[in-house]
């Protein structure tokens, strides 16, 4: 298990309005240090950590024993542009995206199908944040919540 996350990863965390009980799904974790961290924040709340790549999901896998065996951290190997919630799934309050190329700007079309998954998989009031503010800005989904 990491013992300490990036400066910018904490700074990342730090400002996420996380809370008790709150369900949160990290897009690209990566070997799931920032997973780890928020699941250790959220009291009886779950973190699901997803990432497009089969290596990073192995890694993530390997390094959360502990938060998988807690039942607080679930890991998918999904890309947020083909995420679907699954049938026992509850929707996500939160999700957050640190350099995750489908939501960069750089592949408008890939965004649209990443917001639009997403949009289906929060809460009315779910809320996304992606790094490039100081250090989160949050991207607007409401276009997307009636997309069909």
């Amino acid at each position: 298990m990491d013992t300490k996350l990036s400066k910018r990863l904490s700074d990342i965390v730090k400002a996420l309005p996380l809370k008790d009980g709150i369900r949160v799904l990290e897009i690209g974790c990566g070997p799931g240090a920032m997973a780890r961290e928020i699941s250790g924040q959220i009291g009886n709340g779950h973190v699901l950590a997803i990432d497009r790549s089969a290596k990073a999901i192995q890694q993530a896998i390997a390094g959360s024993q502990q938060e998988l065996a807690s039942g607080k951290l679930s890991i998918r190997q999904a890309a947020i542009e083909e995420f679907e919630l699954r049938p026992h799934d509850t929707l996500f309050d939160l999700a957050i995206a640190v350099r995750v190329g489908a939501l960069d700007g750089r592949h408008p079309e890939l965004e649209k199908q990443a917001l639009t998954q997403l949009a289906k998989a929060l809460t009315k009031k779910g809320r996304l944040f992606i790094d490039g503010g100081n250090p989160l800005k949050e991207i607007p989904l409401e276009a997307y919540r009636n997309a069909p």
